[in-house]
Formats: structure tokens, sequence, C-alpha cells
């Protein structure tokens, strides 16, 4: 019982030389874990980020709205109804607004970074 004891304890504390064959097992088996583990359990994607873990973090975005009528007047309330529309999301929050004009000089569309 004792040598499977300090086995495990030589893997653990990785006490083992460089040149021995422990040490190239450890290194190959290292390397397996690194190119064979399936890119899925380190994604953060989404999906993960609405499932309530405890790094609760918001997926932000930009989107480009162009003015409904020709005066290119548009007032903060028709852009987050715009954004809620577009995403699908009634949850959306509007985090930065930025013109976009012409060469004319005229508002042509909206830059809107989201949450």
């Amino acid at each position: 019982m004792s040598s499977v004891f300090r086995i495990f304890k030589n893997l653990f504390f990785w006490s083992y030389g460089r040149s021995t064959w422990q040490y190239d097992v450890l290194c190959v088996l290292i390397l397996v874990f690194v190119f064979l583990t399936p890119k899925a359990w380190f994604d953060e994607g989404e999906l993960s980020r609405r499932s309530g873990h405890q790094n609760d973090f918001t997926a932000s975005s930009k989107l480009l709205i162009a003015p409904e009528n020709s005066s290119g007047d548009f007032q903060a309330r028709d852009i987050e109804r715009r954004v809620r529309e577009m995403t699908n999301r009634p949850d959306a929050r509007v985090k930065r607004v930025r013109e976009v004009r012409g060469d004319d000089g005229r508002t042509v569309a909206y830059e809107v970074d989201i949450e």
C-alpha cells in the first residue's frame, strides 16, 4: 500500500528527473491532453454565458441602424426600440450611440453598442 501511495505522491509532486522514463510518460500525457481535448470543453460561448455561471460575462455587439425618417433624427427610445426589434431580445441595453455622417454632413446611420 505504501508503494502505491509513494507513486501517486511522486506523480503529484513531479519528483522524477528529466532523464527518467516516468518524466517522458508524464510529458506525453500532458501533450495528449493539450492537443486532444475537445475545444467545447473550454469554449466560453454565448450558451455558457447565459447558464448562470459565476463569471457572468455579457456579450457586447455593434449594430448599424438607419434612421426611419428622412430628417435623420432619432430619439434614444427609438434607438432602443429598433435594437430590441433587430436583435429579438427585449432585455437588450444600449451602451453607446455614435452618429455616422454622410459626405453631405447629414446623419445616415447610428452605430450602436449593445449588451
